[in-house]
């Protein structure tokens, strides 16, 4: 996929602007794909999730990098990294044409770099001649993609644990751009 550097501004990246690479996942970034789940789920989604409900979503994978490496064989995995570190990652099941899993690290978020990964995932899509993308959405980051162009399909609610998440699945038209 190579580097894309999306630091904002003309000058210098700064303590304020994070330099961020994005690229395909590599078995070192298991373990900080395990922490940003975690902390995506305990942090992150504080203000839509039930603290019952988000033990119970964070307990659904290990917080061990090997699972997550074990997950880069099934799904195209990309990550955004900054310093080296992985920072935010996107599964995709290209097969399906569906986004897995985003999860980006909560002192990041709403900075873009969801988006820049849905925006990678989405031309790997359109490459391959997919006609639409699908996500199930959690809460924390459904009204942000309606308002950039997802359609909500239906409201669903997921188990985790005991604890009953709720969810949106969303789909976005993936039209082919002229040449």
């Amino acid at each position: 996929m190579g580097h894309i550097d999306t630091a904002r501004g003309e000058a210098p990246a700064t303590a304020r602007t994070p330099r961020i690479l994005y690229r395909e996942a590599r078995c070192q970034d298991g373990a900080d794909q395990a922490e940003v789940f975690h902390h995506a789920v305990m942090q992150g989604a504080m203000g839509h999730y039930e603290l019952s409900a988000r033990e119970a979503w964070a307990a659904v994978l290990p917080r061990e990098g090997s699972a997550w490496v074990a997950r880069q064989a099934l799904y195209t995995t990309l990550v955004a990294t900054c310093d080296g570190r992985c920072v935010a990652f996107l599964e995709l099941d290209e097969p399906r044409d569906y986004v897995e899993s985003l999860y980006v690290w909560p002192s990041l978020a709403r900075r873009g770099i969801g988006s820049a990964l849905l925006g990678h995932a989405e031309r790997l899509l359109r490459e391959r001649g997919a006609e639409r993308m699908s996500i199930d959405a959690s809460l924390v980051m459904a009204d942000g993609l309606e308002r950039k162009g997802w359609a909500r399909v239906r409201e669903e609610w997921v188990e985790r644990g005991g604890q009953r998440l709720q969810r949106r699945h969303l789909e976005k038209p993936l039209a082919l751009r002229d040449a």
